[in-house]
């Protein structure tokens, strides 16, 4: 008798990005393997998008008034009956071998949890903004993260059922919940692996407004950890004056990466990091002065592209 074939459910929240839902389901929908449903998980929007959910049976529109991808995760994940949960954001397009790709590696015997290649979608590939050439050179590292830090991003994450329900639900918008969630998962014993060729793809930041929303949540996160533990509140301190001359170290990086092309791209690249990691410091000496790590929370999720 054959085995059965593994069904999978595709989990997206959104928060007031209709246009780029659009995108992402017609991704998924135009794919070599299309998912048995898709969970499309409103996160307090102006208006639901439920005109863009129509345009296929297998799409549900759900809704989930607690802030934060993560908690909009957990209800797509809860309602969803799938083997496997395939986690994209709503603003990434997906390749067309995205899930072929996801479902042919989650049955190798073993497999757990997969990342997946996040690539910076340019608005002009050929003449890359220096916000677009920064993001492809320093972003959306997941084979980094995975190799190094112990996780992945869920804009690009597969998981089998089992293993989700057993490592628990995703963490609130206080705390990074692709990162918890990940170390929970190795705690447990669950072998976390990069695949390559499981590719989504995700528009630049439009403006460095975002790019400063996106690591003001996650330095909210860290200050909220550092000061937890004793003299952590000083070390959190001390790393942000290192900041101010890191860029000097990613010099040869950024002059020997095959990411980028030119010098008008490298050095592009270099500006934004060093403007981002200088704003980073100044961000940190203010937590360390007593702004609320909340506002920075809140800022990141009404910020737009994630």
């Amino acid at each position: 008798m054959a085995e059965r074939a593994l069904s999978v459910s595709v989990v997206i929240p959104h928060l007031n990005a209709p246009e780029a839902l659009a995108k992402c389901l017609d991704g998924i929908l135009a794919g070599k393997c299309v998912p048995d449903e898709i969970f499309v998980v409103d996160n307090g929007s102006e208006d639901m998008p439920d005109a863009v959910c129509e345009r296929d049976a297998r799409i549900r529109l759900l809704r989930e008034t607690e802030p934060g991808p993560g908690p909009a995760r957990n209800t797509g994940s809860a309602a969803a009956c799938g083997d496997i949960l395939a986690f994209i954001d709503c603003d990434c397009v997906p390749d067309e071998n995205w899930l072929a790709v996801a479902m042919r590696e989650m049955a190798r015997e073993g497999a757990a949890i997969l990342g997946g290649a996040v690539e910076v979608l340019p608005r002009d590939p050929a003449r890359r903004s220096a916000l677009e050439a920064y993001e492809a050179q320093f972003a959306y590292r997941m084979d980094r993260y995975v190799a190094e830090q112990g996780f992945t991003g869920t804009g690009n994450m597969i998981v089998r059922r089992d293993v989700f329900e057993a490592v628990g639900r995703f963490a609130g918008i206080t705390v990074a919940e692709d990162r918890d969630w990940g170390h929970r998962a190795r705690s447990m014993g669950y072998t976390l692996r990069y695949c390559g060729e499981m590719v989504v793809y995700h528009p630049a930041r439009r403006c460095f407004a975002q790019l400063a929303a996106k690591w003001g949540r996650q330095l909210a996160h860290d200050y909220n950890a550092a000061r937890k533990r004793a003299g952590g509140r000083l070390r959190f301190a001390l790393k942000g004056v290192l900041l101010l001359a890191s860029p000097i170290a990613e010099i040869p990086s950024v002059i020997g990466s095959p990411r980028l092309t030119g010098g008008r791209e490298r050095l592009g690249a270099f500006a934004v990091l060093t403007r981002i990691r200088w704003h980073r410091a100044w961000t940190m000496a203010r937590l360390v002065a007593g702004a609320d790590p909340g506002r920075l929370t809140k800022a990141w999720n009404q910020s737009g592209t994630k």
